[in-house]
Protein backbone atom coordinates (compact mmCIF):
# COMPACT_ATOMS: atom_id res chain seq x y z
CA UNK A 1 0.00 0.00 0.00
CA UNK A 2 1.43 3.11 -0.99
CA UNK A 3 0.58 7.13 -0.89
CA UNK A 4 2.89 8.17 -2.99
CA UNK A 5 3.17 7.67 -6.92
CA UNK A 6 1.35 5.47 -9.30
CA UNK A 7 4.61 3.41 -10.81
CA UNK A 8 5.13 -0.16 -9.23
CA UNK A 9 8.46 -0.49 -7.00
CA UNK A 10 9.93 -3.60 -6.68
CA UNK A 11 9.60 -5.78 -3.67
CA UNK A 12 12.60 -4.88 -0.90
CA UNK A 13 13.38 -8.22 0.29
CA UNK A 14 16.12 -9.10 -2.91
CA UNK A 15 16.06 -10.35 -6.05
CA UNK A 16 14.07 -13.58 -5.18
CA UNK A 17 10.76 -11.38 -4.84
CA UNK A 18 7.62 -11.15 -6.31
CA UNK A 19 7.37 -8.00 -8.59
CA UNK A 20 3.95 -6.19 -7.39
CA UNK A 21 1.09 -7.32 -9.68
CA UNK A 22 1.17 -4.37 -12.89
CA UNK A 23 -2.45 -2.76 -13.10
CA UNK A 24 -3.75 -4.70 -10.85
CA UNK A 25 -7.71 -5.20 -10.12
CA UNK A 26 -9.49 -7.57 -7.76
CA UNK A 27 -12.72 -8.55 -8.35
CA UNK A 28 -15.20 -8.75 -5.08
CA UNK A 29 -18.18 -9.34 -6.76
CA UNK A 30 -20.07 -6.20 -5.94
CA UNK A 31 -17.32 -4.64 -8.25
CA UNK A 32 -13.88 -4.36 -8.77
CA UNK A 33 -10.71 -2.57 -6.33
CA UNK A 34 -8.53 -1.55 -8.47
CA UNK A 35 -5.34 -0.36 -6.95
CA UNK A 36 -3.96 2.40 -8.20
CA UNK A 37 -0.40 1.87 -6.91
CA UNK A 38 0.06 -0.62 -9.29
CA UNK A 39 -1.00 1.66 -12.40
CA UNK A 40 1.88 3.61 -14.52
CA UNK A 41 -0.60 6.74 -15.19
CA UNK A 42 -3.95 7.57 -15.00
CA UNK A 43 -4.73 6.72 -18.79
CA UNK A 44 -4.67 3.10 -17.98
CA UNK A 45 -6.05 3.29 -14.74
CA UNK A 46 -9.45 5.36 -16.54
CA UNK A 47 -9.51 2.68 -19.05
CA UNK A 48 -9.28 0.27 -16.28
CA UNK A 49 -12.39 1.97 -14.56
CA UNK A 50 -14.00 2.12 -17.94
CA UNK A 51 -14.30 -2.06 -17.96
CA UNK A 52 -16.70 -1.59 -14.86
CA UNK A 53 -19.90 -4.21 -15.36
CA UNK A 54 -23.23 -3.54 -14.96
CA UNK A 55 -25.21 -3.50 -11.60
CA UNK A 56 -21.61 -3.28 -10.51
CA UNK A 57 -19.32 -1.11 -8.38
CA UNK A 58 -15.87 -0.49 -8.88
CA UNK A 59 -13.75 1.40 -7.01
CA UNK A 60 -9.78 3.14 -7.20
CA UNK A 61 -7.89 3.09 -3.97
CA UNK A 62 -4.78 4.43 -3.22
CA UNK A 63 -5.29 7.02 -5.99
CA UNK A 64 -2.17 9.94 -5.34
CA UNK A 65 -3.22 12.45 -7.37
CA UNK A 66 -6.61 12.24 -7.56
CA UNK A 67 -6.93 15.77 -8.70
CA UNK A 68 -5.26 14.59 -12.04
CA UNK A 69 -7.38 11.53 -12.56
CA UNK A 70 -10.28 13.41 -12.36
CA UNK A 71 -9.20 16.23 -14.82
CA UNK A 72 -8.70 13.65 -17.33
CA UNK A 73 -12.24 12.26 -17.25
CA UNK A 74 -14.63 14.55 -15.58
CA UNK A 75 -17.68 13.49 -17.25
CA UNK A 76 -16.81 9.89 -16.16
CA UNK A 77 -15.54 9.82 -12.59
CA UNK A 78 -15.99 11.89 -9.01
CA UNK A 79 -14.44 11.48 -6.08
CA UNK A 80 -15.65 9.46 -3.37
CA UNK A 81 -17.14 11.14 -0.11
CA UNK A 82 -15.34 8.63 2.25
CA UNK A 83 -12.39 8.77 4.81
CA UNK A 84 -9.95 6.34 5.10
CA UNK A 85 -9.00 4.67 7.87
CA UNK A 86 -6.06 2.32 8.89
CA UNK A 87 -5.31 0.21 12.09
CA UNK A 88 -1.75 -0.42 12.85
CA UNK A 89 -1.46 -4.19 13.19
CA UNK A 90 1.16 -4.43 15.84
CA UNK A 91 -0.53 -2.17 17.94
CA UNK A 92 -3.76 -3.62 18.12
CA UNK A 93 -4.89 -5.69 21.23
CA UNK A 94 -7.55 -8.22 21.20
CA UNK A 95 -10.38 -7.59 23.48
CA UNK A 96 -10.69 -9.74 26.75
CA UNK A 97 -14.37 -9.84 26.30
CA UNK A 98 -16.08 -12.58 23.89
CA UNK A 99 -19.11 -12.19 21.39
CA UNK A 100 -22.42 -13.38 23.41
CA UNK A 101 -24.92 -15.16 21.75
CA UNK A 102 -22.88 -15.59 18.54
CA UNK A 103 -19.95 -16.27 16.90
CA UNK A 104 -17.72 -15.66 13.90
CA UNK A 105 -16.86 -18.02 11.71
CA UNK A 106 -15.84 -17.82 7.69
CA UNK A 107 -18.16 -18.48 5.51
CA UNK A 108 -19.06 -22.05 4.70
CA UNK A 109 -21.90 -22.94 2.32
CA UNK A 110 -24.54 -21.41 -0.38
CA UNK A 111 -27.13 -20.35 2.24
CA UNK A 112 -24.33 -18.61 3.58
CA UNK A 113 -23.82 -16.44 0.43
CA UNK A 114 -27.54 -16.17 0.19
CA UNK A 115 -28.15 -14.86 3.95
CA UNK A 116 -25.00 -11.78 2.84
CA UNK A 117 -27.06 -10.82 0.29
CA UNK A 118 -30.29 -10.47 2.09
CA UNK A 119 -28.42 -8.22 4.26
CA UNK A 120 -26.53 -6.34 1.73
CA UNK A 121 -30.07 -5.75 0.21
CA UNK A 122 -31.29 -4.28 3.80
CA UNK A 123 -28.38 -2.05 4.13
CA UNK A 124 -29.00 -1.17 0.45
CA UNK A 125 -25.50 -2.25 -0.35
CA UNK A 126 -24.50 -4.02 -4.18
CA UNK A 127 -25.73 -7.64 -4.19
CA UNK A 128 -22.76 -10.10 -5.41
CA UNK A 129 -23.88 -13.08 -7.29
CA UNK A 130 -23.81 -16.01 -4.69
CA UNK A 131 -22.15 -18.73 -6.63
CA UNK A 132 -18.95 -15.64 -6.25
CA UNK A 133 -18.99 -16.34 -2.40
CA UNK A 134 -19.27 -19.81 -2.87
CA UNK A 135 -16.33 -20.53 -5.76
CA UNK A 136 -14.24 -17.56 -3.43
CA UNK A 137 -14.68 -20.08 -0.05
CA UNK A 138 -11.37 -21.18 -0.24
CA UNK A 139 -9.79 -18.13 -2.27
CA UNK A 140 -6.06 -16.71 -0.42
CA UNK A 141 -6.94 -13.27 -1.07
CA UNK A 142 -10.60 -12.41 -0.44
CA UNK A 143 -11.42 -13.81 3.28
CA UNK A 144 -15.49 -13.88 4.15
CA UNK A 145 -16.66 -13.91 8.31
CA UNK A 146 -19.83 -13.90 9.27
CA UNK A 147 -22.00 -13.73 12.83
CA UNK A 148 -23.96 -16.92 13.52
CA UNK A 149 -26.49 -16.65 16.17
CA UNK A 150 -26.07 -19.43 18.64
CA UNK A 151 -29.76 -20.94 19.02
CA UNK A 152 -31.11 -19.77 15.87
CA UNK A 153 -28.43 -20.31 13.49
CA UNK A 154 -29.74 -17.01 11.75
CA UNK A 155 -26.61 -14.77 9.91
CA UNK A 156 -26.45 -11.76 12.14
CA UNK A 157 -23.15 -9.98 10.10
CA UNK A 158 -20.69 -10.34 7.28
CA UNK A 159 -17.31 -8.52 6.84
CA UNK A 160 -15.22 -8.87 3.92
CA UNK A 161 -11.24 -8.96 4.24
CA UNK A 162 -9.13 -8.57 1.40
CA UNK A 163 -5.31 -9.47 1.69
CA UNK A 164 -3.25 -7.60 -0.15
CA UNK A 165 -0.28 -9.50 -0.53
CA UNK A 166 -1.93 -12.44 -1.91
CA UNK A 167 -3.56 -10.37 -4.41
CA UNK A 168 -0.82 -8.45 -5.86
CA UNK A 169 2.44 -8.58 -3.82
CA UNK A 170 2.19 -5.61 -1.85
CA UNK A 171 5.49 -4.89 -0.60
CA UNK A 172 3.75 -2.75 2.70
CA UNK A 173 1.95 -6.11 3.41
CA UNK A 174 -1.04 -4.27 3.68
CA UNK A 175 -4.80 -5.74 4.34
CA UNK A 176 -8.02 -4.00 4.09
CA UNK A 177 -11.82 -4.49 4.93
CA UNK A 178 -14.78 -4.30 3.04
CA UNK A 179 -18.52 -4.68 2.98
CA UNK A 180 -19.26 -4.42 6.73
CA UNK A 181 -23.13 -4.94 7.10
CA UNK A 182 -24.94 -5.95 10.29
CA UNK A 183 -28.25 -7.33 9.67
CA UNK A 184 -30.47 -4.06 10.79
CA UNK A 185 -33.02 -6.80 12.81
CA UNK A 186 -30.22 -8.28 14.66
CA UNK A 187 -30.97 -8.11 18.66
CA UNK A 188 -27.06 -9.00 19.93
CA UNK A 189 -25.17 -6.08 20.68
CA UNK A 190 -20.93 -5.78 19.09
CA UNK A 191 -21.65 -7.67 16.22
CA UNK A 192 -19.86 -5.32 14.28
CA UNK A 193 -17.62 -4.70 16.83
CA UNK A 194 -16.68 -8.58 16.70
CA UNK A 195 -16.36 -8.67 13.12
CA UNK A 196 -13.69 -6.16 12.63
CA UNK A 197 -11.47 -7.32 15.40
CA UNK A 198 -11.93 -10.94 13.93
CA UNK A 199 -10.37 -9.75 10.63
CA UNK A 200 -7.57 -7.84 12.47
CA UNK A 201 -7.26 -11.04 14.33
CA UNK A 202 -7.04 -12.65 11.19
CA UNK A 203 -4.35 -10.68 9.49
CA UNK A 204 -1.80 -10.21 12.58
CA UNK A 205 -0.42 -13.64 12.66
CA UNK A 206 0.02 -13.59 8.47
CA UNK A 207 2.28 -10.66 9.44
CA UNK A 208 0.14 -7.93 7.27
CA UNK A 209 0.93 -4.39 8.83
CA UNK A 210 -2.11 -2.73 8.80
CA UNK A 211 -6.04 -2.81 8.02
CA UNK A 212 -7.29 -0.38 6.03
CA UNK A 213 -11.15 0.71 5.12
CA UNK A 214 -13.15 3.47 3.97
CA UNK A 215 -16.24 5.30 5.37
CA UNK A 216 -18.45 7.47 4.14
CA UNK A 217 -17.97 10.65 6.12
CA UNK A 218 -21.24 11.35 7.83
CA UNK A 219 -21.49 7.77 8.83
CA UNK A 220 -20.77 9.07 12.24
CA UNK A 221 -21.45 5.80 13.87
CA UNK A 222 -19.26 3.44 12.18
CA UNK A 223 -16.39 5.92 12.63
CA UNK A 224 -17.08 6.35 16.05
CA UNK A 225 -16.82 2.04 16.53
CA UNK A 226 -13.41 2.17 14.75
CA UNK A 227 -11.64 5.23 16.37
CA UNK A 228 -13.02 3.07 19.42
CA UNK A 229 -10.84 -0.05 17.59
CA UNK A 230 -7.66 1.99 17.21
CA UNK A 231 -8.20 2.99 13.60
CA UNK A 232 -6.88 6.31 12.53
CA UNK A 233 -8.23 8.55 9.49
CA UNK A 234 -5.23 8.71 7.07
CA UNK A 235 -4.96 10.57 3.89
CA UNK A 236 -5.86 8.30 0.94
CA UNK A 237 -8.35 8.75 -1.58
CA UNK A 238 -10.65 6.84 -3.96
CA UNK A 239 -12.44 7.80 -6.96
CA UNK A 240 -15.17 5.59 -8.72
CA UNK A 241 -17.53 5.86 -11.79
CA UNK A 242 -20.17 8.27 -12.46
CA UNK A 243 -23.10 5.05 -12.29
CA UNK A 244 -26.77 4.84 -11.07
CA UNK A 245 -25.58 2.94 -8.06
CA UNK A 246 -23.38 5.89 -7.04
CA UNK A 247 -26.04 8.81 -8.66
CA UNK A 248 -26.55 10.21 -4.60
CA UNK A 249 -22.40 10.33 -4.06
CA UNK A 250 -21.65 12.86 -6.59
CA UNK A 251 -24.79 14.84 -7.64
CA UNK A 252 -24.91 16.88 -3.87
CA UNK A 253 -27.60 17.01 -1.17
CA UNK A 254 -30.74 16.75 -2.60
CA UNK A 255 -34.03 18.80 -1.76
CA UNK A 256 -36.19 15.77 -0.56
CA UNK A 257 -33.87 15.76 2.56
CA UNK A 258 -36.80 16.34 5.13
CA UNK A 259 -38.55 13.41 4.00
CA UNK A 260 -38.85 10.63 6.29
CA UNK A 261 -37.49 7.15 4.74
CA UNK A 262 -41.44 6.25 3.73
CA UNK A 263 -41.33 9.19 1.18
CA UNK A 264 -38.05 9.00 0.35
CA UNK A 265 -37.95 5.73 -1.28
CA UNK A 266 -40.90 6.66 -3.32
CA UNK A 267 -39.18 9.70 -4.12
CA UNK A 268 -36.02 8.78 -5.30
CA UNK A 269 -37.81 5.85 -7.30
CA UNK A 270 -39.70 8.66 -9.31
CA UNK A 271 -36.09 10.67 -9.91
CA UNK A 272 -34.78 8.12 -11.34
CA UNK A 273 -37.88 7.68 -13.88
CA UNK A 274 -37.62 11.50 -14.39
CA UNK A 275 -40.76 12.35 -12.67
CA UNK A 276 -41.06 16.14 -10.85
CA UNK A 277 -41.04 15.69 -7.56
CA UNK A 278 -42.34 19.37 -5.79
CA UNK A 279 -42.54 19.01 -1.71
CA UNK A 280 -45.47 20.38 -0.06
CA UNK A 281 -45.15 19.24 3.37
CA UNK A 282 -42.10 17.40 3.67
CA UNK A 283 -41.94 17.15 7.20
CA UNK A 284 -45.24 15.61 7.05
CA UNK A 285 -44.35 13.62 3.59
CA UNK A 286 -46.20 14.94 1.62
CA UNK A 287 -45.08 15.64 -2.21
CA UNK A 288 -46.60 16.20 -5.65
CA UNK A 289 -45.55 14.17 -8.66
CA UNK A 290 -45.80 15.62 -12.18
CA UNK A 291 -44.80 14.04 -15.32
CA UNK A 292 -46.14 15.28 -18.84
CA UNK A 293 -50.10 16.39 -18.12
CA UNK A 294 -50.54 13.83 -15.23
CA UNK A 295 -50.21 15.09 -11.42
CA UNK A 296 -50.96 13.17 -8.83
CA UNK A 297 -50.55 14.72 -4.80
CA UNK A 298 -49.07 11.87 -1.85
CA UNK A 299 -48.22 11.71 1.48
CA UNK A 300 -45.92 8.94 1.69
CA UNK A 301 -48.08 5.67 -0.38
CA UNK A 302 -50.91 7.29 0.40
CA UNK A 303 -52.24 9.29 -2.89
CA UNK A 304 -55.23 10.77 -4.66
CA UNK A 305 -55.99 6.96 -5.98
CA UNK A 306 -57.37 6.22 -2.59
CA UNK A 307 -60.57 7.50 -2.57
CA UNK A 308 -61.69 8.65 0.92
CA UNK A 309 -64.49 6.13 1.53
CA UNK A 310 -61.85 3.92 1.47
CA UNK A 311 -60.22 6.10 4.06
CA UNK A 312 -62.76 6.19 6.04
CA UNK A 313 -63.33 2.17 5.78
CA UNK A 314 -59.59 1.86 7.21
CA UNK A 315 -59.68 4.65 9.61
CA UNK A 316 -62.44 3.11 11.52
CA UNK A 317 -61.18 -0.84 12.51
CA UNK A 318 -65.08 -2.38 13.31
CA UNK A 319 -66.33 -1.23 9.83
CA UNK A 320 -62.71 -2.37 8.27
CA UNK A 321 -63.49 -5.96 9.84
CA UNK A 322 -67.14 -5.87 8.47
CA UNK A 323 -66.38 -5.08 5.18
CA UNK A 324 -63.68 -7.81 5.01
CA UNK A 325 -65.73 -10.32 6.75
CA UNK A 326 -69.20 -10.06 3.90
CA UNK A 327 -65.95 -10.69 1.58
CA UNK A 328 -64.96 -14.06 3.25
CA UNK A 329 -61.91 -12.95 4.49
CA UNK A 330 -61.45 -14.74 8.39
CA UNK A 331 -61.54 -12.63 11.40
CA UNK A 332 -60.94 -12.85 14.91
CA UNK A 333 -64.23 -12.72 17.37
CA UNK A 334 -64.74 -8.70 18.67
CA UNK A 335 -66.70 -6.82 21.30
CA UNK A 336 -67.28 -3.11 21.89
CA UNK A 337 -64.96 -1.63 24.61
CA UNK A 338 -68.49 0.09 25.64
CA UNK A 339 -70.11 -2.91 26.52
CA UNK A 340 -70.84 -3.75 29.99
CA UNK A 341 -68.24 -4.93 32.73
CA UNK A 342 -70.46 -8.38 32.48
CA UNK A 343 -70.09 -8.73 28.74
CA UNK A 344 -66.21 -8.08 28.69
CA UNK A 345 -65.86 -10.13 31.54
CA UNK A 346 -67.67 -13.02 29.37
CA UNK A 347 -65.71 -12.28 26.59
CA UNK A 348 -62.72 -12.69 28.38
CA UNK A 349 -63.08 -16.30 29.96
CA UNK A 350 -64.23 -16.98 26.59
CA UNK A 351 -61.33 -16.18 24.56
CA UNK A 352 -58.93 -16.67 27.42
CA UNK A 353 -56.64 -13.55 26.16
CA UNK A 354 -57.57 -10.72 24.38
CA UNK A 355 -56.45 -7.54 22.15
CA UNK A 356 -57.70 -4.23 23.27
CA UNK A 357 -57.15 -1.70 21.07
CA UNK A 358 -58.43 1.68 19.77
CA UNK A 359 -61.11 1.69 16.93
CA UNK A 360 -58.96 4.56 15.04
CA UNK A 361 -55.53 5.11 15.49
CA UNK A 362 -52.25 4.13 13.65
CA UNK A 363 -48.88 3.24 14.41
CA UNK A 364 -49.30 0.99 17.54
CA UNK A 365 -50.84 3.28 19.38
CA UNK A 366 -52.92 2.59 22.31
CA UNK A 367 -52.96 -1.27 21.73
CA UNK A 368 -52.55 -3.99 24.22
CA UNK A 369 -52.00 -7.61 23.41
CA UNK A 370 -52.75 -10.96 25.16
CA UNK A 371 -54.21 -9.44 28.51
CA UNK A 372 -56.56 -11.58 30.80
CA UNK A 373 -56.27 -9.90 34.38
CA UNK A 374 -59.77 -7.60 35.06
CA UNK A 375 -57.30 -4.68 35.92
CA UNK A 376 -55.15 -4.91 32.83
CA UNK A 377 -57.90 -4.92 30.71
CA UNK A 378 -59.38 -1.97 32.37
CA UNK A 379 -56.17 -0.05 32.16
CA UNK A 380 -55.66 -1.29 28.44
CA UNK A 381 -58.84 0.46 28.01
CA UNK A 382 -58.19 3.57 29.22
CA UNK A 383 -55.07 3.24 27.18
CA UNK A 384 -56.71 3.10 24.20
CA UNK A 385 -59.53 5.35 24.85
CA UNK A 386 -56.88 8.10 24.83
CA UNK A 387 -56.29 7.41 21.24
CA UNK A 388 -59.90 6.77 20.17
CA UNK A 389 -63.28 7.28 21.90
CA UNK A 390 -64.27 3.93 20.76
CA UNK A 391 -62.70 0.91 21.98
CA UNK A 392 -61.91 -2.88 20.49
CA UNK A 393 -61.68 -6.16 22.58
CA UNK A 394 -60.62 -8.51 20.16
CA UNK A 395 -59.88 -12.54 20.19
CA UNK A 396 -56.18 -12.49 21.06
CA UNK A 397 -54.84 -15.11 18.00
CA UNK A 398 -51.55 -17.09 18.83
CA UNK A 399 -49.14 -16.81 15.45
CA UNK A 400 -47.03 -14.43 13.77
CA UNK A 401 -48.24 -11.13 12.22
CA UNK A 402 -47.86 -10.78 8.40
CA UNK A 403 -47.98 -7.64 6.72
CA UNK A 404 -48.69 -8.07 2.97
CA UNK A 405 -48.85 -4.67 0.65
CA UNK A 406 -50.77 -5.20 -1.76
CA UNK A 407 -50.66 -2.82 -4.96
CA UNK A 408 -52.67 -2.43 -7.75
CA UNK A 409 -54.47 -5.48 -6.23
CA UNK A 410 -51.55 -7.71 -6.38
CA UNK A 411 -49.01 -8.68 -3.63
CA UNK A 412 -45.56 -7.11 -3.77
CA UNK A 413 -43.91 -7.90 -0.70
CA UNK A 414 -45.01 -9.94 2.73
CA UNK A 415 -43.06 -9.48 5.54
CA UNK A 416 -43.32 -11.10 9.10
CA UNK A 417 -43.06 -8.77 11.46
CA UNK A 418 -42.23 -8.98 15.04
CA UNK A 419 -41.62 -7.28 18.37
CA UNK A 420 -38.84 -5.99 19.99
CA UNK A 421 -36.68 -7.77 22.04
CA UNK A 422 -33.48 -7.60 24.50
CA UNK A 423 -30.66 -10.14 25.11
CA UNK A 424 -29.17 -9.71 27.87
CA UNK A 425 -25.18 -9.44 29.05
CA UNK A 426 -25.52 -9.73 32.70
CA UNK A 427 -24.04 -6.04 33.04
CA UNK A 428 -26.84 -3.73 31.83
CA UNK A 429 -30.15 -3.30 32.93
CA UNK A 430 -33.13 -4.39 30.59
CA UNK A 431 -34.32 -0.61 30.70
CA UNK A 432 -30.04 0.21 29.30
CA UNK A 433 -30.81 -2.89 27.35
CA UNK A 434 -33.64 -1.45 25.59
CA UNK A 435 -32.30 1.52 25.21
CA UNK A 436 -29.20 0.83 23.55
CA UNK A 437 -31.63 -1.22 21.13
CA UNK A 438 -34.01 1.56 20.32
CA UNK A 439 -31.05 3.52 19.26
CA UNK A 440 -29.71 0.59 16.77
CA UNK A 441 -33.28 0.58 15.56
CA UNK A 442 -33.44 4.18 15.26
CA UNK A 443 -30.02 4.51 13.27
CA UNK A 444 -31.43 1.48 10.45
CA UNK A 445 -34.62 3.26 9.81
CA UNK A 446 -33.81 6.80 9.60
CA UNK A 447 -35.62 7.48 13.35
CA UNK A 448 -38.72 5.55 12.10
CA UNK A 449 -38.33 3.12 14.56
CA UNK A 450 -37.66 3.14 18.42
CA UNK A 451 -38.68 1.51 21.65
CA UNK A 452 -41.00 3.62 23.83
CA UNK A 453 -40.53 2.68 27.81
CA UNK A 454 -44.63 3.24 28.74
CA UNK A 455 -46.95 0.74 30.59
CA UNK A 456 -47.39 -2.15 27.84
CA UNK A 457 -43.29 -2.49 27.88
CA UNK A 458 -43.40 -2.57 31.66
CA UNK A 459 -46.32 -4.78 31.53
CA UNK A 460 -44.81 -7.03 28.78
CA UNK A 461 -40.82 -7.38 30.66
CA UNK A 462 -42.85 -7.91 33.80
CA UNK A 463 -44.81 -11.38 32.13
CA UNK A 464 -41.15 -11.83 31.44
CA UNK A 465 -40.30 -12.17 35.30
CA UNK A 466 -38.87 -9.32 35.18
CA UNK A 467 -38.50 -5.26 36.46
CA UNK A 468 -36.77 -2.20 34.27
CA UNK A 469 -34.46 -2.09 36.75
CA UNK A 470 -33.28 -5.70 36.55
CA UNK A 471 -29.96 -7.16 35.21
CA UNK A 472 -30.63 -8.90 32.51
CA UNK A 473 -28.95 -12.41 32.83
CA UNK A 474 -26.30 -12.57 29.84
CA UNK A 475 -27.64 -14.99 26.34
CA UNK A 476 -31.36 -14.33 27.96
CA UNK A 477 -33.51 -12.80 26.00
CA UNK A 478 -37.12 -11.11 26.27
CA UNK A 479 -39.51 -9.58 24.56
CA UNK A 480 -40.08 -5.78 25.43
CA UNK A 481 -43.35 -5.49 24.02
CA UNK A 482 -46.23 -7.29 22.46
CA UNK A 483 -47.15 -5.41 19.36
CA UNK A 484 -45.15 -5.61 16.07
CA UNK A 485 -45.14 -2.25 14.82
CA UNK A 486 -42.11 -0.90 13.28
CA UNK A 487 -42.85 2.86 15.11
CA UNK A 488 -42.21 0.96 18.63
CA UNK A 489 -39.49 -0.86 18.01
CA UNK A 490 -40.71 -3.91 15.95
CA UNK A 491 -38.62 -5.49 13.06
CA UNK A 492 -39.19 -6.84 9.68
CA UNK A 493 -38.34 -10.18 7.77
CA UNK A 494 -39.42 -10.99 4.23
CA UNK A 495 -40.97 -13.57 3.45
CA UNK A 496 -42.21 -12.79 0.43
CA UNK A 497 -41.50 -16.19 -1.47
CA UNK A 498 -42.79 -18.45 0.92
CA UNK A 499 -45.82 -16.99 1.85
CA UNK A 500 -48.87 -19.10 1.18
CA UNK A 501 -51.14 -18.62 -1.70
CA UNK A 502 -54.17 -18.37 0.51
CA UNK A 503 -53.08 -15.39 2.42
CA UNK A 504 -52.03 -13.70 -0.41
CA UNK A 505 -55.53 -14.33 -2.10
CA UNK A 506 -57.00 -13.75 1.58
CA UNK A 507 -54.78 -10.07 1.50
CA UNK A 508 -56.50 -9.36 -2.15
CA UNK A 509 -59.96 -10.23 -1.29
CA UNK A 510 -59.58 -7.82 1.57
CA UNK A 511 -58.15 -5.08 -0.34
CA UNK A 512 -60.87 -5.14 -3.08
CA UNK A 513 -63.75 -5.21 -0.47
CA UNK A 514 -62.61 -2.22 0.65
CA UNK A 515 -61.78 -0.89 -2.92
CA UNK A 516 -58.23 0.32 -1.94
CA UNK A 517 -55.29 0.30 -4.76
CA UNK A 518 -52.47 0.66 -1.82
CA UNK A 519 -52.81 -0.78 1.03
CA UNK A 520 -50.76 -2.93 4.18
CA UNK A 521 -52.86 -6.09 4.97
CA UNK A 522 -52.23 -7.46 8.43
CA UNK A 523 -52.88 -11.07 9.13
CA UNK A 524 -52.17 -13.19 12.26
CA UNK A 525 -50.44 -16.75 11.12
CA UNK A 526 -49.42 -19.57 12.30
CA UNK A 527 -46.51 -19.45 9.66
CA UNK A 528 -46.15 -17.43 6.25
CA UNK A 529 -46.13 -20.70 4.32
CA UNK A 530 -49.19 -22.20 5.48
CA UNK A 531 -52.56 -21.29 4.94
CA UNK A 532 -53.91 -20.78 8.31
CA UNK A 533 -54.86 -17.19 9.06
CA UNK A 534 -56.89 -14.09 11.38
CA UNK A 535 -57.37 -10.97 9.32
CA UNK A 536 -56.59 -7.90 11.69
CA UNK A 537 -56.59 -4.61 10.18
CA UNK A 538 -55.69 -2.99 6.51
CA UNK A 539 -53.64 0.25 6.92
CA UNK A 540 -54.16 2.71 3.65
CA UNK A 541 -50.74 4.04 3.86
CA UNK A 542 -48.35 1.37 4.24
CA UNK A 543 -44.62 2.13 4.77
CA UNK A 544 -42.84 1.05 1.46
CA UNK A 545 -39.29 1.25 3.22
CA UNK A 546 -37.99 -1.61 4.95
CA UNK A 547 -39.22 -4.67 2.85
CA UNK A 548 -36.08 -5.28 0.34
CA UNK A 549 -34.99 -6.43 -1.33
CA UNK A 550 -39.00 -6.24 -2.97
CA UNK A 551 -39.47 -3.55 -5.49
CA UNK A 552 -42.53 -1.83 -3.41
CA UNK A 553 -41.34 1.52 -4.43
CA UNK A 554 -41.26 0.91 -8.46
CA UNK A 555 -44.24 -0.95 -8.00
CA UNK A 556 -46.08 2.01 -6.54
CA UNK A 557 -44.85 4.26 -9.27
CA UNK A 558 -46.20 1.99 -12.02
CA UNK A 559 -49.72 2.49 -10.50
CA UNK A 560 -49.27 6.17 -10.26
CA UNK A 561 -47.83 6.55 -13.78
CA UNK A 562 -47.70 3.85 -16.05
CA UNK A 563 -46.54 5.05 -18.83
CA UNK A 564 -43.06 5.39 -16.83
CA UNK A 565 -42.45 1.78 -17.16
CA UNK A 566 -40.41 0.24 -19.70
CA UNK A 567 -42.32 -1.03 -22.72
CA UNK A 568 -41.74 -4.35 -21.92
CA UNK A 569 -43.41 -4.54 -18.24
CA UNK A 570 -46.48 -2.71 -19.41
CA UNK A 571 -46.74 -5.50 -22.08
CA UNK A 572 -46.11 -8.21 -19.04
CA UNK A 573 -48.74 -6.37 -16.56
CA UNK A 574 -51.25 -6.08 -19.22
CA UNK A 575 -50.93 -9.95 -19.64
CA UNK A 576 -51.51 -10.33 -16.75
CA UNK A 577 -54.51 -8.48 -16.21
CA UNK A 578 -55.82 -9.92 -19.84
CA UNK A 579 -55.36 -13.43 -17.87
CA UNK A 580 -57.49 -12.49 -14.84
CA UNK A 581 -60.06 -11.21 -16.72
Amino acid sequence: MREQGLKPPIAPHGDTAERMKPEFALDCGWGRLVFAQTFDNPDSMIAALSGEQPDRRDIAVYVRDPHVLLANAPQELFLDPSHTYRLDLSRYRPSRKSPKGFFIRRLTSQSDADAINRIYAARSMVPVPPEFFWSRRDARSIIYFVAEDEQTGEILGTVTGVDHMRAFNDPEKGSSLWCLAVDPVARHPGIGEALVRRLAEYFTPRRAAFLDLSVLHHNEQAIALYEKLGFQRVSFFSVKRKNPINELLYTGPETDAAFNPYAAIIVKEARRRGIRVEPVDAEAGYFRLTQGGRTVLCRESLSELTSAVALSICDDKSITRRMVSAAGVRVPAQLDGGSSAEEIAAFVERCGRIVVKPARGEQGRGISVGVSDPDDVKAAIASAKTVSETVLLEEYIEGEDLRLVVINYRVVAAAIRRPPSVVGDGERTVRQLIAAQSRRRSAATGGESRIPIDAETERTVREAGYELDDVLPAEKGIAVRKTANLHTGGTIHDVTDIVDKTLVDAAIAAARAIDIPVTGIDLMVKSPSRPDYAFIEANERPGLANHEPQPTAERFIDLLFPLSMPAAARRTMQKELDGDC
